[in-house]
């Protein structure tokens, strides 16, 4: 039973368009593992928080929202992800989600200097836990971001970078937590159709045109989902499988 904790959804002219992010989640994931229930919780509407203790596994959305923002329900959102730490509730994080976890833990999240991350962002694995069981070096996700992390939280080990995002994907291992600045869950056509919506506010038109030539080139969307799915077995949400044999 995974809570998918929403905070934030698509730009209003294409949301009835595509789903929105909690079911672009629930298709990634339940394709690998369709034993993972999901009930989500749109904080960013005013929905209460579930309590960790009837959940078996977090999973954060991203956001148009900073967590440096001022919204009714961030604070709250910090509370809930230490609660969770402190229950030893798994939580995965994308992109907003990873940099509430990393500010939430003790970390350090603003504007980025290099300004926008739009298209297809390829990141170096640094150092990959046991259960993530990978022969590849490098991964590539499409991105929507200029916030980032920018100081590593106490007890957190960088799993993947790049020269623009240095801490790309991050993993703390006694929270537990697994989260990505990349964005998993997003297919090319999204990916094109969210950069198109930003079309000279506040991107210009050759950086959009860019970011989606870049999305020519394959993501690895269901690699990352297996490593998410890894993670939330690893630490027994599964079945209580605990490590893949």
């Amino acid at each position: 039973k995974i809570a998918i904790i929403e905070t934030g959804k698509p730009p209003v002219t294409i949301r009835s368009t595509y789903p929105g992010y909690p079911e672009m989640f629930a298709q990634l994931l339940q394709s690998g593992a369709a034993d993972l229930e999901f009930s989500t919780f749109t904080i960013c509407d005013g929905e209460a928080f579930p309590s960790p203790d009837k959940i078996d596994g977090v999973l954060i959305t991203g956001s148009p929202a900073g967590v440096y923002e001022n919204h009714s329900w961030m604070t709250p959102l910090m509370a809930f992800i230490q609660q969770a730490a402190q229950s030893d509730t798994p939580i995965a994080g994308i992109c907003f989600g990873h940099q509430a976890v990393a500010k939430a833990l003790g970390g350090a999240v603003n504007k980025s200097k290099k300004g926008w991350g739009v298209g297809r962002h390829t990141y170096d694995l640094v150092e990959t836990p046991d259960w993530m069981r990978t022969d590849q070096s490098e991964f590539s996700l499409a991105v929507s971001h200029q916030d980032q992390v920018l100081d590593l939280p106490n007890g957190a080990q960088v799993v993947a970078a790049s020269n623009f995002t240095p801490l790309a994907a991050l993993y703390y291992p006694t929270v537990p937590a697994l989260t990505f600045q990349g964005h998993p869950e997003f297919d090319a056509d999204f990916s094109s159709a969210l950069y198109n919506v930003r079309r000279n506010n506040p991107l210009p038109d050759a950086q959009v045109d860019d970011a989606i030539d870049t999305l020519k080139s394959p993501c690895d969307n269901a690699l990352v989902a297996e490593w998410i799915t890894a993670f939330f077995r690893a630490h027994k949400v599964i079945g209580g499988a605990g490590l893949p044999s």
